[in-house]
């Protein structure tokens, strides 16, 4: 492409080094060194609106650089919006991309874009069979082939030397359960490209080995399910060798390393808990108390459970980085049947801090929103004076510990913390209630960096709310449809998503959204043990009608680098699902 030398790069160009060839005398070209920034910038400069609101019009961009287009998922048509974005700021929908001539009534779910090819990952009508990636040519749409992969391909992405594609097949259970497909990986051999060939790694291997992992903390729970089959994979970054792959496995809270060389899983690592009675993991959990109170609570624990991960290189170690949102299972075919005591209608994990350990047992929940899996279990609950004696827990009566302003607005699971015999049987008193050392709350409300075997380096802490409530006090913790103060404090917080990371010189920025509140975090992380807040872009309009409030929502994040940007300076591409906007964001250099 045609490169426009800007007042920016010829100041780069004159730092660059020419080297020369003592054998002809030729001028090879300057090699340039990218200046490190002192920090950086966002600033919005163009988005493309569908106009759609609140059906997933825009969830996962990528970005090809020979024909200057973004591919963006629309999971409301199903298909990929193609956008020529030459000039940045003014986007242009120029076409689409559908893969139901190859999988009928499928939706797209997932795009990745490399050397002018794009895979896209492509679920079934009927999301427990098996899906396809289907390939196409970025210059001119055309198809190019496909190959079947696994049960709901969620995400998909390239290796950096360009010989395969993985895919996250994510593997989901039907609404009551009765079919529960295995979660896998496949790994996709593209040298020939008209020809590609799929190889399924899954997880049959650890079936025998499920009392290690759940010993380790690996959260495997699923009604009758198999280690196998209760696995879901969810995101997937590649090594920079192109010989390790790591996954997210979001609802079991742990990592899966997969080697690309033997196509098998070789650990699988539990990420373990955050604990919010520590300085530093303070959290807000209450949505009525019509307040800002992020404090510590012992007790309490948050599953990291991310969504997104990359990875980045620094003195030659490996760093892996994840947007801990959180996610609890839940699927009812019916219901009103489920929460009367069908358990064979769904299944359902989180429960209220106040009803989970109301004096008077669980019934008073029958027909409301008590799981009928926790009916199973127990009659009641207690929490634990040993530990919660703080909020006023006694024996036999958690007391003040379900007020409003103190746990009881929490959503957590039921399924974990409570006292069990060696067996793993829960412990009961003689009312057959159990009782609670910890309550377990879905997602880190922050993002972390992490070594290869799955060690916690970093973690953000409590800066996300406390950054929110320091920038937008009177919208602290809104929904992202909704106006509403608080709104999800008892219910992972600001919720980080996607992320995305950038290097500009010698440092790496990352780029986390926060999917509920809005707005993308910014942090340098060029020393992995110490991430620097740099800046929360938000511009959120807070109007009471939710489809002029701008951009919200933000899932899926890209870095275009300087090198590959139509204007030659870094950009950052968010799809929005809720807005259904396409957000670009050129990434200012500030001091050198």
């Amino acid at each position: 492409m045609k490169v426009q030398l800007t007042a920016l790069m010829i100041a780069l160009l004159s730092v660059g080094i020419v080297a020369c060839n003592d054998s002809d005398e030729s001028v090879s070209t300057p090699v340039v060194e990218e200046t490190t920034p002192e920090s950086i910038e966002l600033v919005k400069i163009g988005s493309y609106e569908t106009g759609i609101f609140g059906e997933s019009a825009a969830e996962i961009p990528a970005f090809d650089a020979s024909s200057k287009r973004l591919f963006v998922v629309n999971a409301k048509k199903g298909m990929v919006d193609v956008l020529d974005i030459s000039q940045p700021a003014q986007p242009v929908h120029i076409g689409e991309l559908s893969a139901r001539a190859y999988l009928a009534d499928s939706e797209v779910n997932s795009v990745s874009v490399q050397n002018g090819v794009v895979a896209l990952a492509v679920q079934a009508a009927t999301k427990t069979d098996h899906g396809i990636v289907a390939f196409f040519s970025a210059k001119d749409l055309s198809f190019i082939s496909q190959v079947e992969v696994g049960a709901l391909p969620d995400m998909l992405t390239f290796s950096p030397d360009g010989s395969m594609v993985v895919v996250a097949n994510e593997a989901e259970p039907n609404a009551d359960y009765s079919v529960d497909p295995e979660g896998s990986v496949s790994v996709i051999d593209i040298r020939d490209l008209k020809n590609p060939q799929a190889t399924l790694v899954d997880f049959k291997a650890w079936n025998e080995r499920k009392a290690e992992l759940l010993a380790a903390g690996v959260r495997i729970y699923g009604p009758n399910a198999t280690v196998a089959q209760d696995l879901e994979p969810e995101y997937i970054t590649i090594a920079a060798d192109s010989k390790t792959a790591w996954v997210t496995l979001q609802e079991n809270n742990a990592l899966a390393k997969i080697d690309l060389s033997t196509k098998n899983v070789s650990q699988i690592y539990a990420l373990g808990t955050k604990d919010h009675g520590i300085a530093g993991n303070e959290l807000d959990l209450s949505d009525a108390d019509g307040k800002i109170n992020i404090q510590n609570w012992s007790g309490v624990v948050g599953l990291y459970q991310p969504d997104a991960i990359a990875n980045y290189q620094v003195n030659g170690n490996t760093y892996l980085v994840t947007a801990n949102e959180g996610d609890a299972r839940e699927w009812l075919k019916d219901e009103a049947a489920y929460f009367s005591g069908d358990s064979t209608q769904g299944y359902a994990e989180e429960f209220r801090v106040k009803h989970l350990v109301h004096k008077d047992g669980f019934a008073r929940r029958n027909g409301d929103d008590l799981p009928a899996h926790l009916a199973l279990l127990a009659t009641g609950a207690n929490l634990n004076p040993e530990v919660f004696a703080y909020c006023g827990a006694t024996l036999g009566n958690a007391g003040a510990c379900r007020d409003d302003d103190q746990l009881g607005r929490l959503n957590v699971v039921w399924n974990m913390g409570y006292q069990t015999h060696a067996d793993g049987s829960p412990k009961l008193d003689s009312k057959g209630y159990l009782t609670y050392d910890k309550l377990y709350a879905m997602g880190g409300r922050s993002f972390s960096i992490w070594d290869t075997q799955g060690s916690l380096v970093w973690d953000s802490g409590s800066e996300f709310e406390q950054k929110v409530a320091e920038l937008f006090p009177d919208y602290f913790n809104s929904n992202h449809e909704e106006t509403a103060f608080d709104d999800r404090s008892d219910n992972k917080g600001p919720e980080p998503e996607g992320v995305a990371l950038g290097t500009l010189g010698k440092k790496t920025f990352a780029f986390i959204g926060l999917e509920r509140m809005g707005g993308i975090m910014v942090y340098d992380i060029t020393d992995p043990k110490q991430g620097k807040f740099i800046q929360y872009f938000n511009d959120r309009k807070f109007v009471e009608v939710p489809e002029k409030q701008g951009d919200l929502g933000p899932e899926g994040l890209i870095f275009i680098a300087a090198k590959d940007s139509p204007n030659g300076k870094p950009l950052l591409v968010v799809g929005n699902e809720v807005s259904g906007s396409t957000a670009i964001y050129q990434i200012n250099v500030k001091g050198s």
